[in-house]
């Protein structure tokens, strides 16, 4: 029987290190969930400890954010997944082969992502309903323009997060679970844009889910559709899909020159 070594242990505890020293994805992955479990609670406490007459009202709002965070998350969750699912059959190498161009190829991720999102959101939208006699659909023609932006900001995400894997690897696969969630605590899904910070309040007025979020609460709360928070939402979407657009196009030129189609799902 072999005995227990203290060596071998401490080599394979080596191996494992030298692998995260080597992909930076994995070592903000670590801190990266706890931290932004704190932000994203701890700015929800502060504002409900300093707005009790929130609280009355709260229960439709946090769920439907809830449901509108979750169009988001999957739109962008959908899109990298179905690319994905190419590199881990290694079959993407095999797609290029085909007339098949990145173009084309970003229009059916896309189409994937309003699937999988659809297959995702719907069944809850309609749980919520006999559970808690809460339903989404009172907002009406204004729930269609929020789905649709989280949506389109979803897939613009995807491609930034497809652009990285092409760039690095399998090894940044796992922004693919938790890009979207860096952008969490500036989106504002819980509590409005007046707790955050001044400085955060700048990012936060970048990103297109902000102005959506900010549109759902004067929707459940005044019954109002805040027509600028919808322009914002969608011209800020517009220029978020091209640059994502661009950086996927760059990032497949680059790879495809230096031959890393053929290594990127190895």
């Amino acid at each position: 029987m072999t005995t227990f070594s203290l060596t071998r242990v401490s080599a394979m505890c080596e191996r494992h290190f030298y692998v995260m020293r080597r992909s930076w994805p994995r070592l903000v992955e670590m801190a990266y969930w706890p931290t932004m479990q704190m932000v994203i609670w701890g700015f929800l406490s502060q504002f409900l400890a300093t707005n009790s007459s929130y609280i009355a009202n709260a229960f439709g709002v946090l769920l439907a954010g809830v449901m509108l965070w979750d169009v988001l998350f999957r739109g962008q969750l959908g899109f990298s997944l179905s690319f994905l699912e190419e590199l881990w059959s290694r079959n993407l190498a095999n797609l290029y082969c085909s007339p098949l161009t990145p173009l084309e190829h970003i229009v059916a991720l896309i189409c994937m992502a309003f699937i999988r999102a659809a297959i995702g959101v719907l069944p809850a939208m309609l749980l919520a309903i006999p559970f808690y006699d809460f339903s989404i659909f009172t907002l009406g023609i204004p729930l269609l323009a929020f789905f649709f932006n989280l949506l389109f900001m979803g897939c613009a995400l995807g491609l930034l997060v497809t652009a990285m894997i092409l760039r690095f690897g399998l090894a940044a696969e796992n922004m693919a679970w938790f890009l979207v969630f860096l952008l969490a605590p500036f989106s504002c899904v819980y509590y409005p844009i007046t707790v955050l910070p001044f400085w955060a309040q700048m990012i936060a007025y970048a990103l297109p889910s902000t102005h959506v979020f900010e549109g759902m609460r004067a929707a459940l709360f005044d019954g109002v559709f805040l027509w600028d928070h919808f322009a914002a939402a969608v011209g800020l979407n517009a220029v978020l899909c091209l640059i994502g657009i661009g950086v996927y196009l760059f990032s497949f030129a680059r790879a495809r020159k230096l031959g890393l189609l053929l290594q990127v799902g190895e």
